[in-house]
């Protein structure tokens, strides 16, 4: 296999990006793109650390960030597996990025920048569910907002089929990786009570 070394070589293969590709970058949220955030209500928050790195799946019923001003928005980091891999990342190195997805829409929208975290309690309070708050929140300094061409969607069918009888369960998974010490069918019972309980 020959690696490529130099960005002129993969430039040379490639060629220059459209006109559209470089014009719909923004620097902080426009109408359009702000329309578009606040609709989605999933996104994938990849951040960088001395490890290397982490994309972790948000979630949340309602919009999944908060815009604070046009270039800032906050995350609330709601209870998950305490691994902490994202905000390990985001304390030692602020850099991030974010793909916020629609279902049914094939178009991504994604931001750079830069976060910190915080357990500010009038931001925390901001995010308030059934009674409960998220330990902390993660605040992105916007660097760069655009949407990503569809094409990835519509090759995968992304939002039209349904694959789940084509993969083990989560229960499977954690079974083969605990040598048996977590019983799959047990863990697959007792999750839907579990998840319930402890979504926010």
């Amino acid at each position: 296999m020959q690696a490529i070394k130099d960005i002129e070589t993969l430039e040379t293969l490639y060629g220059a990006p459209s006109d559209a590709a470089l014009r719909k970058v923004a620097r902080r949220m426009t109408p359009g793109y702000r329309r578009w955030v606040a609709a989605s209500r999933f996104c994938v928050l990849a951040t960088v650390g001395p490890e290397g790195v982490d994309a972790s799946p948000r979630g949340d019923d309602g919009p999944v960030v908060a815009e604070l001003d046009p270039g800032t928005l906050a995350m609330p980091d709601w209870r998950g597996n305490n691994r902490l891999d994202s905000l390990r990342n985001i304390i030692r190195d602020g850099r991030v990025a974010l793909m916020f997805m629609v279902p049914g829409e094939a178009t991504v929208v994604r931001v750079n920048g830069h976060a910190v975290l915080t357990d500010d309690a009038h931001l925390r309070d901001r995010f308030a569910q059934k009674g409960r708050l998220p330990a902390t929140v993660i605040v992105i300094t916007i660097d760069e907002v655009y949407s990503q061409c569809p094409k990835s969607v519509i090759r995968s069918g992304l939002w039209s089929r349904d694959d789940g009888d084509q993969v083990p369960s989560l229960g499977d998974i954690l079974a083969e990786m605990t040598g048996g010490d977590i019983d799959a069918a047990e863990w697959e019972k007792t999750y839907p009570t579990r998840a319930r309980d402890t979504l926010w």
